[in-house]
């Protein structure tokens, strides 16, 4: 091999500045097709050669395989996938010894592995031959076959070589990021399943539970104190094993997006009395007082009703449960420009500075879980907030410190 008789400087010119247009290239795409095919048109460019072809090492077969050729016609699209062996092929030999192989007449060699060519119905006269590196390790073989004027020349050689090393990098790049999105589509479909595990098990354990609550509050009206007493403990650990049902229900609103919200006109008034009318029972039963002050306007919220009802429910929920018995919950209601801030503050067990942003986050409670004494999952306020934000709003919590009560504020675009 020699340089080119007559090498044009023009021509090196040009070839130089399409090593540099394509590195442009390779390294914006990190699609390993897009990357083959640029590959395949410049080596044939580059090389002055009639066509081009990128054969890949699987590790785990030990195998050469054909990746990609600038053959468009039927003839390129049989030859993807088809194996060279290591031994007895050009191709195997430049992967082995890790260098650049040329031959100017394949027929003067039996290193020439002439099947792949009996295949496709193709005649291979002359070849070279190049290792692709990555990070210090051969991952396949660069080809350019029949070159238009012979013979190879070691200008061919070393563009060859540059591009080789280019492509060799943006292949394992794309590479890296197909196995990412491979790996992200099966946590996807993992979680998937696990979603519907959840929405199955819940929906089968309300009803043996339904029962129980039932046959419980039957028996909680009988005048035998004992029984009495029992059923009162029954109806207790029931009513905490629904809340977890409730949220385990829950869990698929933490990753709540705008685009999925059912949203319509809600007047004000009629959301926060439906939000009321849910908790007043449970707050009443703790002997709390539960007072509401909301301004006389016509408000209207562009909501999606379910979604927002159940963010509102949380926080009255928390406030009933974290409040001892017979504290003070309000619900405040103030036009802030053009925002409706709806305010629920307590009495409770309140909030150390710490805690006022950490409490959203997901199966967090401010209460030690080896002897909090309020049950749950600790993600009723993380799905408050996932809802709340898909509305383009905000929810923050306020507290003057412990045992000072605690204040958790929603803030909707009017």
């Amino acid at each position: 091999m020699g340089d080119a008789p007559g090498a044009d400087p023009e021509r090196r010119i040009r070839i130089l500045t399409r090593l540099t247009e394509i590195s442009t290239v390779l390294n914006s795409s990190m699609k390993l097709k897009a990357v083959l095919n640029t590959l395949m048109d410049a080596a044939a460019e580059i090389a002055d050669s009639e066509a081009a072809s990128v054969l890949l090492w699987d590790a785990n077969a030990n195998e050469l395989r054909f990746a990609a050729t600038s053959t468009d016609d039927g003839e390129g699209s049989q030859l993807i996938g088809k194996v060279v062996p290591l031994d007895g092929s050009i191709a195997g030999k430049v992967l082995r010894e890790n260098r650049i192989i040329t031959v100017d007449n394949t027929q003067e060699t039996q290193e020439h592995y002439d099947k792949v060519d009996k295949a496709i119905a193709f005649q291979t006269v002359s070849l070279i031959g190049v290792p692709m590196r990555a990070k210090n390790r051969v991952i396949g073989v660069l080809e350019a076959v029949n070159k238009r004027s012979l013979p190879w020349s070691d200008d061919d050689a070393q563009y060859l070589s540059v591009l080789a090393a280019q492509a060799a990098v943006a292949i394992e790049n794309a590479q890296l990021v197909a196995a990412l999105q491979k790996a992200n589509d099966e946590l996807s479909q993992v979680d998937k399943l696990k979603s519907d595990f959840i929405a199955i098990a819940s929906h089968e354990l309300r009803t043996p539970l339904g029962v129980i609550l039932g046959y419980a509050s039957f028996l909680q009206e009988t005048n035998d104190p004992q029984v009495n007493e029992l059923a009162s403990k029954v109806v207790n650990s029931a009513t905490q094993l629904r809340r977890i049902i409730e949220d385990l229900t829950n869990l698929q609103y933490l990753e709540q997006g705008a685009a999925e919200l059912k949203r319509e006109n809600v007047p004000l008034e009629e959301f926060l009395k439906v939000n009321l009318g849910e908790i007043r029972g449970l707050a009443e039963a703790r002997g709390h007082r539960l007072m509401v002050k909301a301004p006389n306007n016509r408000v209207t919220l562009k909501i999606d009703r379910i979604r927002m009802n159940m963010a509102l429910t949380n926080l009255l929920n928390n406030a009933v449960r974290f409040t001892p018995e017979k504290g003070e919950i309000r619900v405040e209601v103030e036009l802030r420009g053009s925002e409706v801030w709806i305010m629920v503050k307590d009495n409770g067990i309140g909030l150390s500075p710490g805690d006022t942003e950490r409490i959203f986050e997901r199966f967090v409670q401010v209460e030690d879980h080896m002897t909090r004494q309020n049950g749950g999952l600790g993600i009723g306020l993380s799905i408050s907030r996932a809802l709340v934000q898909a509305h383009g709003g905000r929810l923050w919590a306020v507290s003057p410190g412990l045992n000072q009560g605690s204040t958790f504020i929603i803030s909707l675009p009017l």
